[in-house]
């Protein structure tokens, strides 16, 4: 049988010392990465930072201010039109983050290639993200927007931020050059790769559906070979119509090859069906 464990709550109040810290040190990457990769580079990569990229182009405003002038007021129109409780970490975020783009607003840049800005840049800028997220918080900005147009407009909430950060990216287009809109592009793809890394890391874990004749022995199997536990569930064959049980298993990528073994020692002529797990939690996996 699978292993049984218990693992100790952690206390709130370290657990919320952990999660601003995360916050805090997520706001810190974050500006890092824009000052010394997307800011000299003048690529504007959606949302907040890249509308003080373009005023900053344009106007020559200082990016941190700016970005306080931003986020506050839709941080208190969200509040206010969404009805939602934010968060104090999520407000925390949203004065943080400029607080930390004016105190490091006098570092070199890191590159004058603006490929590497945008790549280096985006992946900066979502480490930091994805620090902010594990720390259940956000640094406000253009999700808050978004959430507002999706509430009066009913557009998918993806829809809505891919339709603010692309019209973000068409003006620093058309303020600086296609070609940086362009590079804005690859800094957007760039940070949201990074944050799905952040939050799910490498270790892909397989959701493999088994359907066999010997649900009973296949599942004793992979209690004995594998020590992972199973869920069966019930099915029936879309062509016969006859009842068929399914044998459902979780394991981590190492353990693959060796439970479609196991199951094929018992029943060579199962069917089995694996499926990519980017987040696993419980027992056995990750906790929280």
């Amino acid at each position: 049988m699978a292993k049984k464990y218990r693992r100790e709550p952690m206390p709130p109040l370290m657990k919320h010392i952990i999660e601003y810290g995360l916050v805090i040190l997520g706001s810190f990457f974050v500006a890092l990465a824009f000052n010394v990769f997307l800011l000299p580079n003048n690529i504007a990569s959606g949302g907040v930072a890249g509308i003080s990229t373009i005023t900053k182009g344009v106007f020559g405003w200082e990016p941190g201010i700016v970005q306080w002038v931003l986020n506050i007021p839709l941080f208190i129109t969200g509040v206010l039109i969404l009805g939602k409780n934010f968060g104090i970490k999520s407000f925390v975020g949203t004065l943080v983050l400029p607080m930390f783009v004016l105190l490091t607003s006098d570092l070199d840049a890191a590159t004058p290639d603006p490929l590497l800005g945008a790549i280096f840049g985006g992946m900066g800028v979502g480490l930091g993200l994805g620090i902010v997220f594990r720390g259940r918080a956000s640094t406000g900005g253009i999700d808050l927007a978004a959430q507002v147009l999706h509430k009066f407009t009913h557009l998918p909430l993806g829809i809505s931020v891919a339709m603010l950060d692309g019209l973000i990216v068409l003006t620093s287009a058309v303020v600086f050059s296609l070609e940086e809109g362009l590079y804005a592009l690859i800094g957007l793809f760039a940070t949201s790769r990074t944050i799905d890394f952040v939050q799910v890391g490498f270790n892909t874990s397989k959701n493999v559906m088994i359907i066999t004749e010997c649900v009973d022995d296949v599942r004793d199997a992979i209690f004995e070979e594998i020590d992972r536990g199973v869920t069966v569930l019930s099915g029936a064959g879309g062509y016969t119509d006859r009842e068929r049980r399914v044998v459902m298993c979780v394991v981590q990528q190492n353990e693959f090859i060796k439970l479609t073994q196991t199951v094929k020692m018992v029943d060579p002529g199962a069917f089995v069906v694996a499926m990519n797990a980017t987040e696993v939690l419980g027992e056995g996996f990750k906790t929280t």
